[in-house]
Order: C-alpha cells, then sequence, then structure tokens
C-alpha cells in the first residue's frame, strides 16, 4: 500500500511540473520594471549588461557575446561631431539592424517596450527618446 501512495504522489509532483512547465515560455526573461522617463535606469537594465555601466563597451556578458558592444561614449565623436540621434532611435527601436545585436531573436527594444506599455505607442516611443537622450548624455567631450 505504501508503494502504491508513493508512486501517486510521484505520479501527481509529476504532471504539475509537466503543467507547470508547459505554461512558460522557453527563454523567456521577465523584464525589469523601470520608469519611461529616466534613462539611466532604462540603461542600467537593459543595456549596461553589454555595453558597460558607462557605455564603453565592457559589459559583463561581453566573454561570452560574438561582437564586442560599441562604444557608446563615441558615437558622436565616429560622426564628425554630431550625435546620430535618428540612427540611435532607429537601432533602439529595431528598425536599423545593429549588427552587434545579432539575430532578431534577441531582444530589440522598440517591440519590448511597446510590450512593456501594452501597446500603448506613446510609451514606447517615449522610453524610445529618453534612451536616445540618455545615450547623447553619454558622449565623450
Amino acid at each position: 500500500m505504501a508503494k502504491r501512495r508513493m508512486l501517486l504522489v510521484t505520479l501527481v509532483f509529476s504532471l504539475a511540473s509537466l503543467a507547470a512547465a508547459q505554461k512558460r515560455v522557453p527563454g523567456e526573461i521577465p523584464l525589469p520594471r523601470t520608469s519611461p522617463t529616466s534613462g539611466l535606469e532604462m540603461y542600467r537594465a537593459y543595456c549596461a549588461d553589454c555595453h558597460g555601466e558607462k557605455g564603453k563597451g565592457d559589459g559583463p556578458v561581453v566573454p561570452v557575446l560574438k561582437v564586442v558592444p560599441p562604444d557608446l561614449t563615441t558615437l558622436t565623436k565616429r560622426n564628425s561631431g554630431k550625435f546620430p540621434y535618428d540612427r540611435v532611435y532607429k537601432t533602439i527601436d529595431g528598425s536599423v539592424a545593429a549588427a552587434a545585436h545579432g539575430s532578431r531573436e534577441m531582444p530589440i527594444w522598440g517591440p519590448v517596450f511597446r510590450t512593456i506599455g501594452k501597446g500603448h505607442k506613446g510609451e514606447a516611443e517615449l522610453r524610445m527618446k529618453t534612451l536616445a537622450n540618455f545615450l547623447a548624455s553619454l558622449q565623450e567631450k
């Protein structure tokens, strides 16, 4: 009788685990909640792991990346002294592919921000503008 009960308990736990596993989306990582008006907060939450705390391209995950992220503090310098706001915005949005971002399976922030904002276009645009403006503030003088 004890063996039968143990088998039943094992079966119930196995089925419960299988059901719970099927509810998760493989590879889904919960996003940290950030303010759409804080460029620093969003940068730290969504960008710093790859681009580094100060935007130098030296984030903690760089050793496992195939392509080293660019130094975001030299965007103005590399663009003849003018911050490339439109290109930066479109890169964040996902409408311009960045080689360092790899395939489209990697989060491109425009669609992610639209999801965070539950489809509110205004919030997603505010996030992308705020983040682009923050990157402008990181530029070397």
